[in-house]
């Protein structure tokens, strides 16, 4: 799109002169005005630029800044003057001009060096807010949570709550039932939107050093500090933290928990500075935290605090029909990611689907899904195609008295499992081709 460039210029000479070096890009599009009235009464045009002669025959360049900010406090304003006044362009600065140029020979290289500047400048900014802008589309919630069960609507109303408004919501549900999918949709909706959303998975990080990782550290705070760290609660700032697997952290980083939220400020490690706050904070649990607090693993203190709203999502085991929605819709994106015919479940898939528990929720009908598009070598999807290889059946696999190809096979299970099934890298792995993996799986070898 072009660049809207207002120039405010008395001299009609210099005015063109301005003029012509800024038309020779030709994304720019320039208006000239003689007064600065004639320039306020046009701002509804919300111009990219504006570049202001100081010493204008109706305003002086200070008022026509003040002016221009009161409407359009975001616009760059260029000041063009006569006069290298050091006083006078510092105080225009301080006033929120963009730049004080003085009129000389290097006057078009400066100018041109300051517009270039702004313009890449509104270049980006339009680039991050259409970005952020496809982010939010795609945490429309019913987008995100697929499903038309009870327990489904439920949640959807509580996410709209809690989108809506500043409460700390809590978030429990089994192992893959798409907890940080939650917290990502909450955020994307709600006034926080175009700040970070920042996720920090508790569980995964060494007990010794979630501190540093959530509270961040000065240089020199301990050995290794090399530089000072910014910590998740700062990266959070004016957005959304996300805990996940809140329920793993130990009783002393509670208490430093508790002490950031309740004074919604913190200290690095090895500083002095205390750091103001302002986030929101989501929180996730496969644990059932009540619980945990009886045990005493789990501060009470700290668990009302986090308890806010809470949204419990529940395993697709108890999702009436969802778990058939969520397969065609994992069928339907894998087919469009890899250019390929649209699936179809056959009805005996259907049912072999209805019948199975799934202990790992969506993340483990995704894996599924995925692979039984690998496998189908036609448009439908038929119950042969449809592998169930839990955690908990691969643990016990060799304890039974299989035979050596029903033993082979489980190892192919298990590599797979290990891998996100991705057959090409399973066959690199075993040295052995990838129609033999097909095959294994469907039994005919």
């Amino acid at each position: 799109m072009p660049v809207n460039i207002f120039i405010v210029e008395d001299d009609e000479f210099y005015s063109k002169w301005l003029e012509h070096q800024l038309l020779l890009n030709p994304d720019h599009e320039v208006r000239i005005f003689v007064t600065a009235g004639e320039m306020l009464k046009s701002l509804n045009e919300n111009p990219a630029v504006i570049t202001l002669d100081y010493s204008l025959p109706d305003m002086k360049g200070d008022e026509a800044l003040k002016r221009i900010k009161q409407e359009l406090p975001d616009v760059p304003v260029i000041i063009i003057s006569g006069q290298e006044d050091v006083a006078t362009a510092i105080a225009l600065l301080k006033q929120g001009a963009h730049a004080y140029i003085t009129k000389s020979e290097e006057t078009r290289q400066n100018l041109l060096n300051e517009v270039n500047i702004i313009c890449e400048n509104v270049t980006l900014r339009k680039e991050v807010n259409s970005l952020r802008n496809v982010i939010v589309s795609k945490h429309d919630f019913s987008k995100k949570i697929i499903g038309e069960s009870k327990a489904i609507k439920e949640c959807y109303q509580l996410m709209e709550m809690a989108a809506g408004s500043k409460i700390t919501v809590s978030i429990t549900g089994e192992t893959g039932t798409g907890k940080e999918v939650v917290a990502k949709c909450i955020h994307y909706n709600s006034s926080r939107k175009n700040q970070p959303f920042v996720p920090v998975n508790v569980a995964a990080i060494p007990k010794e050093l979630l501190e540093s990782e959530l509270f961040g550290h000065e240089k020199g705070a301990f050995t290794g500090a090399s530089n000072r760290r910014i910590g998740k609660f700062e990266l959070a700032q004016k957005g959304t933290l996300f805990l996940d697997e809140i329920g793993e952290m130990d009783m002393a980083m509670q208490a430093k928990i508790l002490r950031a939220i309740q004074e919604s400020e913190l200290t690095r490690i090895g500083g002095a500075e205390e750091v103001k706050l302002d986030i929101r904070l989501i929180v996730a649990t496969h644990r059932d935290l009540g619980e945990e607090v009886r045990k005493g693993n789990f501060r009470e203190d700290l668990y009302y605090r986090l308890l806010g709203l809470p949204i419990h999502l529940e395993p697709l085991r108890n999702r009436d029909n969802d778990q058939l929605i969520l397969a065609k819709h994992f069928l339907g994106q894998y087919s469009k990611e890899s250019d390929t015919a649209e699936l179809v479940l056959s009805e005996e898939a259907c049912s072999k689907l209805k019948e199975y528990p799934f202990p790992g929720n969506i993340r483990e009908l995704k894996a599924v899904m995925d692979l039984a598009a690998v496998l189908a070598d036609g448009s439908q999807i038929e119950p042969m195609h449809i592998q169930f290889h839990s955690a908990s059946s691969l643990n016990s696999i060799f304890n039974e008295g299989l035979s050596l190809k029903e033993y082979t096979r489980n190892i192919v299970i298990y590599h797979l499992e290990q891998n996100n099934n991705d057959v090409l890298l399973v066959a690199k792995k075993l040295n052995i081709g990838k129609s033999t993996i097909y095959r294994m799986l469907q039994g005919r070898e």
